[in-house]
């Protein structure tokens, strides 16, 4: 992409030292939130300290500024491995001066303060320039996946009433030409932006608050139409915290997120996170691909790594994981239950324990693995403990009744006297610690026994012959529901009654007579959303139908 002016490092090419003029840990960003074990931040923190972290007040604050202007210019901001396995890289002063230059092109454009633009990139010098040069000049930013079929984009376009565009020309026929005349939607390519930013200051202020909104992202719409969240300027502030707390980010870790920046994910933990406290973005560009992920690991001398479940079984299944000279001290993963099988494979390769956070695009972090502290202890499998200083979290039945340990019900907040339901199932165990089993729409209710979806697709991936699978509930007369599981077959194996038999008896051995797919479809592919999960709602509906 010629667009920007770069600086490119070739894979095992030399690496670039950077001076530091003030050791990272004596930094503003770095001596606050400095808690050393789960029970002082239990007892102490409160949700006020977030804020000595920044620069800016309540009234004067803009992400841009705390995530790339007040850092040292010639430290190491972004830097990224591209699908044809070439690296670029660029320092916090590079993207200062670049975003300055965005945000004076768009207002002299004619895009002011509050006005929605969208970019339909991959991560690029590009992408990350339009993300904080959006930021930097008050306009609202609308992040769209770049393999996002027309639909996604178009539902998201007119939702957030997007004024402009940010992509490549290959991009246009994506869009519905009727919306972009309702919208009086503006284009600007990637193509053109040298043309467009020469002559532009590389000096703007910005003018934006805490309660400025900043973005509007959308839901994967898993069990629906995504859904807009509204993210606030302020909103970096909790992910400071969490960063700190849960992902355990030190002042000399190389940090890395394997999830790309137009979802939630590699947006806040990806990209936002890291950057507030002066450590570089790292990720990879294009579809996600396991060798390329594990390359960029070795190549940026990782330490640090974040990412979804099928982001870690992907680059393990490759059997090269453990061939690589990497340098991993903690892993953390998000958006997908892990399997306990993946959670020993990781152990077993990497030495390492898998830290999870718990929450959602609405309501934000709701438990979590403290990796940060000193004195936390991992129980494989659950997702943790509720946030330090944040709402209390409660298992309820039906009712919105109060469960004692260890009974399934649904996930809520409770907000001084009110219940924030979350559609979500779990129960939590005598140590405190909250496990996850599915969905409210995904959990199956038979003959009166409540089965988690997910436990179930976990033991048919042992079987052999199981790539992917994916459990649903079907209405039966009988039971109230049956459990329903489509597979996808690994490479040399052929669907036959034979083989979907083989498969019932195998899981029924493992688990019990009531959790077992008493029916079982074999499928081509699982209908997922472009982040990778599994869409179960349009199996039910298929199952159903």
């Amino acid at each position: 992409m010629p667009a920007f002016k770069r600086k490119e490092h070739m894979a095992g090419g030399r690496k670039e030292k950077i001076e530091m003029s003030i050791p990272m840990e004596e930094r503003k960003q770095w001596k606050a939130l400095n808690y050393k074990t789960y029970k002082d931040a239990v007892e102490h923190f409160q949700w006020k300290e977030r804020w000595e972290v920044f620069d800016g007040t309540k009234e004067n604050f803009n992400i841009t500024h705390e995530c790339v202007d007040r850092h040292p210019a010639d430290e190491l901001a972004i830097r990224i491995k591209f699908d044809d396995r070439h690296t670029e890289s660029y320092t916090f002063g590079q993207m200062s001066s670049l975003t300055s230059k965005f945000a004076n092109m768009l207002k002299r454009n004619g895009v002011n303060t509050g006005d929605r633009v969208a970019v339909l990139l991959f991560p690029s010098l590009a992408f990350y320039v339009t993300m904080f040069g959006v930021y930097k000049s008050g306009s609202v930013l609308i992040p769209c996946f770049p393999l996002f079929g027309p639909e996604a984009i178009n539902f998201r376009l007119e939702n957030a009433g997007v004024s402009t565009i940010i992509t490549t020309r290959d991009k246009v026929d994506l869009v519905n030409q009727d919306l972009a005349k309702k919208l009086n939607l503006k284009y600007i390519f990637v193509e053109d932006i040298v043309g467009l930013l020469e002559g532009e200051s590389e000096d703007f202020t910005p003018t934006t608050s805490s309660k400025d909104l900043c973005m509007i992202q959308f839901s994967s719409g898993t069990t629906g139409s995504p859904k807009p969240i509204r993210y606030t300027h302020g909103a970096i502030s909790v992910a400071a915290v969490v960063i700190k707390f849960a992902g355990a980010l030190k002042p000399d870790d190389s940090y890395f997120c394997c999830s790309s920046p137009g979802w939630g994910h590699g947006i806040w933990y990806g990209t936002i996170s890291p950057m507030i406290f002066g450590k570089a973005a790292q990720t990879i560009s294009g579809k996600f691909d396991p060798e390329i992920c594990l390359e960029a690991l070795e190549e940026f001398e990782v330490t640090n790594i974040a990412g979804i479940s099928s982001h870690f079984r992907l680059m393990l299944a490759t059997g090269k994981a453990d061939k690589y000279n990497l340098k991993l001290r903690f892993l953390t993963y998000s958006g997908e239950k892990m399997s306990k099988d993946l959670i020993d494979e990781i152990k077993r390769v990497w030495g390492l324990d898998a830290y999870t956070q718990f929450g959602t695009t609405e309501v934000g972090p709701i438990a979590l693995d403290y990796g940060g502290f000193d004195d936390w202890v991992v129980k494989p499998g659950s997702v943790g403990k509720p946030m330090v200083g944040g709402l209390k979290v409660i298992i309820v039945d039906e009712n919105g009744n109060e469960l004692p340990q260890g009974q399934i019900g649904q996930v809520a907040l409770v907000k001084k006297d009110k219940l924030e339901m979350i559609a979500d199932e779990a129960y939590m165990d005598e140590d405190g610690y909250f496990w996850y089993v599915g969905r409210v729409d995904d959990v199956i209710i038979s003959s009166g026994y409540t089965i988690g979806p997910i436990e179930v697709e976990q033991t048919l991936m042992k079987h052999p012959a199981v790539l992917e699978s994916a459990v649903v509930g079907v209405p039966d007369k009988q039971r109230g529901e049956l459990v329903k599981a489509y597979v996808v077959l690994e490479e040399g194996y052929t669907p036959s009654e034979e083989l979907k038999k083989d498969i019932q008896e195998f899981v029924k051995d493992k688990l019990s007579k009531h959790e077992y797919p008493r029916e079982l479809e074999f499928i081509d592919a699982l209908p997922k959303t472009p982040d990778g999960k599994i869409k179960r709602k349009v199996l039910k509906n298929r199952a159903t139908a």
